[in-house]
């Protein structure tokens, strides 16, 4: 018994769709990573502490912040 699979590739719309909503969810990470990372940068070390995190800190929590803003 022969099965036939009948697949087709997505279309060149498909794809160009696929790639903006890419450059969109992009996009959106770097702004809630920038707004995330100044806003933090603006606290004193002291407010920082009162959070439970240190200055060096940041950099990872705002990219983790980034990343989870989809």
């Amino acid at each position: 018994m022969a099965y036939v699979n009948a697949t087709t590739a997505p279309s060149i719309a498909d794809r160009f769709n696929a790639v903006l909503s890419m450059i969109a969810t992009r996009r959106k990470q770097a702004r809630v990573y920038r707004a995330t990372f100044d806003e933090l940068s603006s606290l004193s070390n002291r407010e920082l502490a009162d959070l439970g995190m240190s200055r060096s800190q940041i950099r990872s929590i705002a990219l983790e912040t980034g990343r989870n803003a989809a």
